[in-house]
């Protein structure tokens, strides 16, 4: 079984020890293009004996409240005592975030254009595949793992980890999130997987925060994404201040299929519906219209009740494209 040295330190066979930290940043090359390397900034924070958590964001290019989250985690880390390490990627895409783009352009990588599909990466693949490679360097052997993410306004702020990893729940808990979604990391693409998925199977305890709003750098969600880390490194005693007090969150099960549309066309979700309220298996979502004829192509339906975690607001939408995503209430 996987023993991580936060293990051995809660097992108090060596003492943790906060000191003021050293604070260190490089260029770390993840790939190269024609014309040159491709690199993230790598900021470290080296304290007293302890667990080694490594923290990232902005896998897709316009999530930009996670880099927010960690500028500000920065000016409370670079002068805190520490035991132990963090370890902070603030953009782990610069292909997709100097492009203000949601995945990594085609012209880049037409093949595993999802960087958050493709861990733990492989050095002889396409340009996402060898990123997430170089990447899970960094990652292989630490003791906990924060992945930073960024939803719609019509998602529930949320933090997901894999279901039946009892301490990425606990870790998840500690974030401070009113929901806490486990599931099964069912989202593989030609073998690739979403970090959490990849640090879980190799035994790590990992969890993704969903903040809100992309696109724009939102105060709110960024200091929550910031007060959230600082929580995690709290309940893994890296920091020794008390974890915020939040009220217990409410704890969710991803077993549901994602309500995807059957045809392309206009859609309306229902105007009473919104992000938090609770659905029965089949009940009416919204409807997909002909935007020139008019006519009704499609009754969108639940595929399984439970709590609305994320929808689809309205658009133009392509058949297959998710409209909503449902979550069952976990007893736990």
């Amino acid at each position: 079984m996987y023993a991580s040295s936060c293990d051995f330190y809660r097992a108090g066979s060596r003492e943790q020890k906060h000191v003021t930290p050293m604070h260190t940043t490089r260029e770390y090359r993840v790939g190269r293009l024609p014309s040159g390397p491709i690199e993230v900034t790598i900021h470290r924070y080296e304290g007293g004996p302890g667990p080694t958590v490594y923290v990232q964001a902005a896998q897709h290019g316009i999530e930009l409240n996670g880099p927010a989250a960690v500028r500000r985690l920065h000016d409370h880390l670079w002068d805190a005592d520490l035991a132990g390490t963090v370890v902070v990627v603030p953009v782990a895409n610069p292909l997709a975030l100097d492009h203000r783009t949601y995945l990594t352009p085609q012209a880049y990588d037409a093949r595993n254009s999802n960087l958050n599909r493709a861990w733990p990466g492989d050095l002889d693949g396409s340009v996402g595949r060898r990123m997430a490679a170089r990447l899970w360097d960094l990652v292989g052997g630490v003791d906990a793992v924060v992945d930073l993410h960024t939803g719609s306004a019509d998602m529930l702020e949320h933090v997901r980890c894999v279901e039946g990893g009892a301490e990425a729940r606990r870790l998840a808990t500690a974030f401070g999130t009113d929901h806490v979604l486990a599931d099964k990391d069912r989202d593989d693409v030609e073998g690739g997987s979403t970090l959490r998925g990849a640090a879980a199977a190799a035994g790590i305890p990992a969890l993704t925060a969903e903040l809100s709003n992309s696109r724009r750098v939102d105060r709110s969600a960024a200091e929550a994404g910031a007060t959230g880390v600082r929580n995690v490194l709290r309940a893994l005693d890296v920091l020794d201040d008390p974890v915020s007090e939040a009220p217990a969150p409410t704890h969710l099960r991803g077993t549901a299929e994602h309500t995807r549309a059957s045809e392309s066309g206009l859609f309306e979700l229902r105007a009473d519906l919104a992000v938090g309220d609770t659905v029965e298996t089949g009940a009416a979502l919204g409807t997909v219209y002909c935007p020139t004829s008019f006519e009704v192509r499609e009754r969108v339906t639940a595929t399984e009740g439970g709590v609305a975690y994320s929808l689809t607001r309205g658009g133009l939408v392509m058949s297959g494209e998710r409209l909503a995503g449902v979550a069952t209430p976990s007893g736990i």
